[in-house]
């Protein structure tokens, strides 16, 4: 391949970038109706305001199962920066002039995960060149799926080469893509203003797949695998507590989709 030919295909391929060492997966309750008023809110002025502090809203979502639950993602690139980011942002102009109208949506904001990549390679791969611009309405198509694992304890990274050389195998071949994995970032929540669940550990994995029908499909055959309960059964045993699965559709303005 020639140089010239290299370049066009350098310059053909995805502008990909991880996202991000430290992730907030955010599920907040709403007041009956009030989603989409805090998802144009949200779309309209705290996106590129919190980009700009150094915090980047990685996906927002519209939970399938609860129509007055707003899920999102928020990434930064270390501790030290979310909490600089996370004052910037909230002692700033944009959230002063705005936060009335968010606060009114909102039943409860409190139900927040702070994570960290199971693996320096886990986090989510994006294109951010590829965020719809101010004022887009058409929402992406896909669905993604997010499982969570409670655990009594880290999880081990004997669990990890299980889940990477294991599960997530299975995952693919009945269907799932699998977009990124995460455990709990141990360390204190260094801006208290904004509570995370304390004491928590959790293994988190998000897939995407075309729509809900084909997700529906890819239930079907795992249901129908013996492979799959072997290998899933054992693996329920060693939780706290049953999985939690969240079935969300992307906004659009959301990084993450399918």
């Amino acid at each position: 391949m020639s140089h010239t030919e290299d370049q066009k295909k350098s310059s053909a391929e995805p502008a990909l970038q991880q996202y991000s060492p430290i992730v907030e997966l955010r599920q907040y309750t709403l007041h009956s109706g009030q989603r989409d008023v805090l998802i144009e809110l949200f779309e309209r002025e705290f996106i590129e305001s919190q980009e700009a502090v150094g915090a980047i809203p990685i996906g927002q979502f519209r939970d399938l199962e609860k129509p007055d639950r707003f899920v999102w993602l928020r990434g930064f690139p270390n501790m030290e920066q979310r909490q600089t980011a996370l004052q910037s942002f909230y002692g700033g102009p944009v959230w002063r002039e705005h936060r009335n109208a968010a606060n009114a949506t909102m039943i409860d904001s409190d139900n927040v995960l702070l994570l960290r990549p199971a693996r320096p390679t886990s986090g989510f791969w994006l294109d951010h060149s590829k965020r719809a611009p101010q004022g887009s309405r058409t929402e992406p198509p896909g669905l993604i799926i997010a499982t969570i694992l409670p655990f009594a304890s880290a999880p081990s990274n004997e669990f990890l080469d299980f889940f990477e050389g294991t599960l997530a195998p299975e995952l693919k071949r009945s269907g799932a893509s699998l977009l990124a994995y995460f455990v709990t970032e141990e360390r204190e929540n260094n801006y208290p203003a904004l509570p995370v669940r304390e004491g928590e550990q959790v293994f988190i994995w998000f897939s995407s797949f075309r729509d809900q029908v084909a997700y529906a499909e890819h239930r079907a055959r795992l249901a129908e695998s013996q492979q799959w309960h072997q290998l899933w059964e054992p693996t329920l045993q060693r939780l706290k507590a049953a999985p939690e699965i969240l079935k969300l559709t992307p906004t659009a303005r959301s990084l993450v989709h399918a």
